[in-house]
């Protein structure tokens, strides 16, 4: 079996697992309990501490720490992990740490998600799958955020929020409650601006569904209707359009409000 391309100057800990495809660059280091799939490439001065599992087809970019333990004053070394999916695009100089034993005791990067330079993801975060993080967002611990949703350059994320599904925040967003799927936030602290239409298309949604979408953002957000009296309204829209279901259950699983 062939060895990893791995550069001479590179550190690489005997206890970490590199698939054999693997390329590590100039000055990079690697430490145990790091485990790194087929065809991901790691580039120079980047520092993965374990326990951290890194998938297939990944581009990690330069001076990027990833796997390095949370920033949580509780944390007493406990031997918590982070799990990075496959075709993930990381680019310089994010920081992406493990969980908390207080919590799920993982930080998750799902699939496909395109994360752009100086990029924070702290402790027991969850992001989806096909979503984006511009230049300098950071999301706070134990925050979820759903498929396809995209935030804003140096968007700000308060600990325990949810972004939806879809969601997109302007420039400099600072989000302390949950964005509902299909939102578009903006402001400090952020507030609803309607839908992501134009991301919705790109993705395939109909015109209908579009139309439904909308429908469903003035039953939450413009009609005058209670919360409780825009979740009975949004249910009984499932039957015409089910893509409300997405906006529906997320309501229900909302823990810290939702931005008004």
């Amino acid at each position: 079996m062939s060895q990893p391309r791995i550069h001479p100057t590179a550190i690489i800990d005997p206890k970490a697992e590199l698939d054999s495809s693997v390329e590590v660059g100039p000055y990079t280091t690697i430490g145990p309990n790091v485990r790194i799939g087929a065809g991901t490439t790691v580039g120079k001065h980047v520092v993965i501490n374990g326990p951290t599992t890194i998938g297939r087809n990944n581009r990690i970019f330069h001076f990027s720490s990833l796997g390095e333990a949370p920033q949580d004053k509780k944390y007493a070394g406990e031997p918590t992990m982070l799990e990075i999916g496959d075709g993930n695009t990381i680019r310089e100089f994010c920081t992406f740490n493990r969980g908390t034993a207080q919590d799920k005791g993982v930080t998750r990067i799902g699939n496909d998600n395109w994360i752009m330079a100086y990029v924070h993801i702290a402790h027991d975060c969850d992001v989806g799958n096909h979503t984006i993080l511009a230049n300098n967002s950071s999301l706070a611990g134990h925050v979820d955020m759903h498929d396809y949703a995209i935030l804003g350059g140096f968007t700000l994320v308060h600990q325990f929020c949810k972004i939806g599904a879809h969601v997109i925040t302007a420039v400099g967003s600072v989000v302390f409650k949950d964005i509902p799927p299909y939102v578009t936030a903006a402001g400090y602290d952020a507030k609803p601006h309607g839908i992501n239409s134009e991301g919705l298309k790109r993705r395939g949604f109909s015109p209908e569904t579009i139309a439904q979408i909308k429908r469903a953002y003035k039953t939450l957000y413009r009609n005058g209707l209670s919360l409780e009296e825009a979740k009975a309204e949004l249910n009984s829209q499932i039957e015409i359009c089910p893509d409300i279901r997405l906006l529906a259950d997320f309501l229900q699983i909302s823990t810290r409000g939702i931005i008004r």
